[in-house]
């Protein structure tokens, strides 16, 4: 969103004042979500979740000296290689996939073309083009990978791709068609959609509930779906784009 902002609203080359300008769109953006959060909140308070109990009881455990060494230990095991194992599940099938479908071609397109393209409808709806709505679906695993799949695909790479520096990224995505308003559109999704693989797992672990994944996934994604559509027709209905 940082790099978004930076080159389509304040420049890559202004200095202090530009990181100011960012820092100020991007405290912007942040409140936004905040504001979409409380929404979720009331929608679900009067909807799915109209008469559950809202209370949360937290037990405290007894407070007792630090143990350096038991510290260390439990957080090892119990975070970061917990954490990283979830990630290994999900992440080696889903860098299969994405290879498969960048390689793989048919009638001399790669399968990743047609995908985008069968998705390009959608996409332009929502302000955005097929290659970038593929590129959020195939980063479930992990949200970082979104831009080198979106550039994988803009230049017809077979692996994925390093952004590089701001002005040539900038310059690859005018040249397939962004604007501004693309990348509103793109940072309306980044902060609505679907939450990550490893996310996922931790509320269907956390609540053993399938509904409630499911719903911790659609919720988000109909939002950012709608989110989207509203904005991209108001600017089309104004002619700004």
């Amino acid at each position: 969103m940082i790099a978004l902002i930076t080159m389509f609203f304040v420049g890559t080359g202004n200095g202090l004042l530009g990181s100011l300008q960012a820092a100020l769109i991007l405290t912007g953006v942040i409140a936004f979500s905040i504001l979409m959060t409380f929404a979720a909140s009331r929608l679900l308070s009067v909807t799915i979740l109209k008469g559950e109990p809202s209370s949360f009881i937290l037990e405290m455990p007894p407070y007792r000296k630090p143990q350096i060494k038991k510290v260390l230990i439990r957080s090892v095991l119990d975070r970061t290689l917990f954490v990283l194992g979830r990630a290994v599940i999900v992440a080696i099938p889903a860098g299969l996939v994405i290879w498969l479908i960048a390689n793989v071609r048919l009638e001399g397109l790669s399968l990743l073309q047609w995908s985008s393209s069968f998705l390009n409808p959608l996409g332009l709806l929502m302000g955005l083009d097929g290659v970038i709505l593929l590129a959020f679906i195939l980063g479930f695993p992990a949200n970082e990978i979104v831009i080198p799949i979106i550039l994988m695909s803009y230049l017809s790479a077979g692996t994925l791709v390093e952004s590089g520096n701001l002005a040539e990224l900038h310059a690859l995505l005018v040249s397939h068609g962004w604007t501004w308003a693309t990348s509103v559109s793109m940072i309306l999704f980044s902060l609505m959609h679907w939450p990550c693989s490893t996310t996922c797992l931790t509320i269907k672990k956390e609540t053993g509930s399938i509904k409630w994944t499911v719903t911790a996934f659609l919720l988000p994604t109909v939002f950012g779906v709608l989110a989207c559509m509203l904005f991209t027709a108001v600017v089309r209905l104004f002619g700004f784009i």
